[in-house]
């Protein structure tokens, strides 16, 4: 027989096998192995050579390869050692869901035979997955009359693991109230029911916090866990119940109508509807319901109509508590009626002065009052007198009148207004009592002057503000009132450098602002000391005076001005003279500078900004001292230009420029023939000092 052609695949062999019948030979027997889930890439599954009965070697000789379709790519073919090893992690619940007996098939060609071996492989479970509920907590509403042994389902867990690692048993936590049934069916599969084993009672426990345990079989064993609420449902099994059975009270004949005797409470250990507590009054012959109201949510009892310990003086209120549905009990107010002095004094005002002005006389009559009570005897006899501690006093007239006055001066900067309260007792048992009140106003009178809360003032202002500029305000305080506090402001005169005051500064006369007339130079004078008067606009008025220094702030509006070289007055060029022989650091000239500032605005620097021969001469920076900054040379020119730089530090800064010549030269015949030459290199308007805004 010939040796059947090589194909690329198994598929191609397998179709010329078929299609030559004899040619190609299915292999005899079938091997077969079993391997655990989960295993790493490369473990070991089965020696094919050996049981091919080939030596390693022999299986690339052979061309000995798998060649079935769908899952070859789950296992390879190591050539060195003939084994069969996995390709890749294997998840059995992938490819066998909950199948039982888990086998993969493959085939493996020995193609220089044209042979086919069946190599059937078995996943075996592992117990890599735990019991899982679809849901981590189940709530479950139960009426509290249930009847023990009514059934509720749970949810069920689910175990994707087959045999002893799937779902084996549920458990319930232990409580009192419920156990745990479960029901299998002819698959395997186990429903749990919740079983209630005793009565609820929501008044003793309204929620029940449970644990449902799924279990596997595995090792280690795995579990998974549901949360159960069982939440109680509240039945209207308790009827309202007081808090007492029979409630007393004693109550004064003459309490107003409207007066709160007693509030009666009744629970009921139900929820909600169920719990809802109204009060109402048993129906009784007679007037109660016309004296007494119930509150029928509150439970307050109150007075309907005036008691009169004559008419009765004992009552006895039968009352109920009833809840939503229905349910009720029962209880009974006694109130005993207690007999009082029951008419008050009663406090006239005759005649009244509603207002006085302060500092008055003391004594100052205020009301004439009249006090009487219908009563008799000692329940008639009236004392009346003056609420707190009050300016006020009162003083026996005729019969039962009374004379309200002043005890001491009123201040009405102190209190602008009086509630006077009297009160009259009478000398009953318990006493009965009347109150009546008057309102005095305290008319103002300008005994108090404006007061400034400060001694005196300081004001700061910069130089060169503009015309009507706002420096400064002052307030005063007056405790009178009306025109006597309506303040006014004004500046004592005096005169400035022989002008009037009033042409520098001015004052809102209502407002107590000051502004500038004028714009100020800090050159010319640096503080004003002023005088404001306040003024009230009583009769007569009263006033006082704050002392105000005002200081002019300096700003930078002068530049330096130069004063050595001074600018020539005949169009002739000031020369300065340096030696040949002059070293490093010969002092040439100082510029001298000053600024009629002050502070950092009149701080000077100097600096060279032009010569006609650079590196030649430096100028000290805060002394001016024009120096040679190197010696002198042959070749250096006779006539040297300087022109130096004198600037303030103030913001912005200003400054001004000097041209110096110098000559350079041993003495001064040297130069004097020479002198005719030394003209100035620039225009004679660039020796002059200018003033330069930085």
């Amino acid at each position: 027989m010939t040796n059947c052609l090589s194909f690329r695949n198994g598929r191609g062999l397998a179709l010329l096998c078929a299609l030559l019948g004899t040619l190609c030979e299915t292999g005899s027997g079938q091997i077969r192995y079993s391997v655990s889930e989960e295993l790493d890439k490369g473990s070991f599954v089965g020696n094919i050579a050996n049981d091919l009965g080939l030596e390693p070697r022999e299986l690339a000789e052979r061309g000995v390869r798998i060649v079935s379709r769908g899952r070859t790519q789950l296992f390879s073919l190591n050539p060195q050692s003939g084994s069969l090893v996995t390709a890749e992690r294997i998840d059995r619940e992938e490819l066998c869901a909950q199948i039982p007996l888990c086998l993969v098939k493959i085939n493996i060609l020995v193609e220089d035979k044209l042979k086919i071996f069946e190599v059937e492989i078995e996943i075996k479970d592992i117990n890599d997955n735990a019991p899982n509920f679809p849901t981590e907590e189940l709530e479950i509403k139960i009426g509290e009359l249930t009847v023990p042994g009514t059934r509720f389902p749970l949810k069920t867990a689910f175990d994707p693991d087959v045999g002893i690692n799937s779902l084996q048993n549920y458990k319930l936590s232990p409580n009192d109230y419920f156990s745990l049934a479960v029901n299998s069916v002819s698959e395997g599969a186990k429903y749990p029911e919740l079983v209630l084993e005793r009565a609820l009672d929501r008044e003793k426990k309204e929620i029940h916090q449970l644990v449902l345990v799924a279990s596997d079989g595995g090792d280690p064993v795995h579990s998974g866990n549901l949360h159960i609420q069982v939440i109680v449902l509240d039945a209207n099994d308790n009827p309202p119940m007081f808090t007492q059975p029979e409630y007393r009270v004693s109550v004064w004949e003459n309490v107003p109508v409207g007066t709160r005797l007693l509030t009666v409470n009744a629970t009921d250990p139900d929820e909600g509807f169920n719990a809802q507590v109204s009060y109402i009054l048993d129906k009784m012959p007679g007037k109660i319901a016309e004296i007494f109201h119930l509150n029928s949510v509150s439970g307050e009892v109150s007075i309907l109509k005036s008691l009169d310990y004559e008419d009765a003086m004992f009552y006895e209120i039968k009352i109920e508590a009833q809840d939503g549905p229905g349910l009720l009990s029962r209880a009974k107010i006694l109130v005993t009626v207690l007999d009082v002095n029951d008419n008050a004094p009663e406090i006239t005002i005759t005649s009244l002065t509603s207002s006085v002005p302060e500092e008055g006389t003391v004594g100052r009559e205020i009301a004439l009052i009249d006090v009487h009570d219908r009563d008799s005897g000692q329940n008639g006899q009236v004392e009346v007198f003056v609420l707190g501690n009050l300016p006020f006093k009162l003083e026996k007239s005729i019969d039962q009148y009374y004379r309200l006055v002043t005890a001491t001066s009123l201040d009405r900067e102190q209190i602008s207004e009086y509630n006077i309260s009297l009160r009259a007792s009478d000398g009953g048992s318990p006493p009965l009592s009347t109150e009546t009140h008057i309102t005095l106003h305290v008319i103002d009178i300008n005994d108090n002057p404006p007061t400034f809360p400060h001694l005196s003032y300081s004001a700061y202002i910069p130089e060169n503000n503009p015309r009507g500029a706002s420096i400064f305000s002052v307030t005063a305080q007056d405790p009178d009132s009306n025109n006597n506090a309506r303040i006014t402001y004004a500046l004592t005169e005096d005169t400035l450098q022989g002008a009037p005051l009033s042409s520098f500064v001015s004052i809102n006369s209502n407002t107590g602002v000051l502004y500038a007339l004028r714009s100020f130079d800090y050159e010319q004078f640096r503080d004003l000391k002023l005088l404001v008067t306040a003024s009230d606009s009583g009769n007569p008025p009263l006033s006082s005076n704050v002392s105000l220094n005002l200081f002019v702030l300096d700003q930078n509006d002068n530049a330096p001005e130069i004063l050595y070289p001074a600018l020539p007055t005949d169009g002739s060029t000031g020369v300065e003279l340096a030696p040949r022989s002059a070293e490093p650091g010969y002092l040439v000239t100082k510029v001298v500078a000053v600024d009629r500032d002050s502070g950092q605005n009149a701080w000077l620097s100097y600096r060279l900004l032009k010569a006609s021969e650079p590196g030649l001469f430096s100028v000290g920076l805060h002394t001016g001292e024009v120096r040679t900054a190197r010696a002198l040379l042959d070749r250096d020119a006779l006539k040297q230009s300087l022109v130096v730089a004198v600037q303030d530090h103030g913001q912005p800064p200003l400054s001004a420029t000097v041209t110096l010549t110098v000559a350079v030269a041993d003495r001064i015949p040297d130069i004097l023939a020479d002198l005719g030459s030394l003209e100035p290199s620039a225009k004679p308007n660039d020796s002059e000092t200018q003033a330069i805004g930085h």
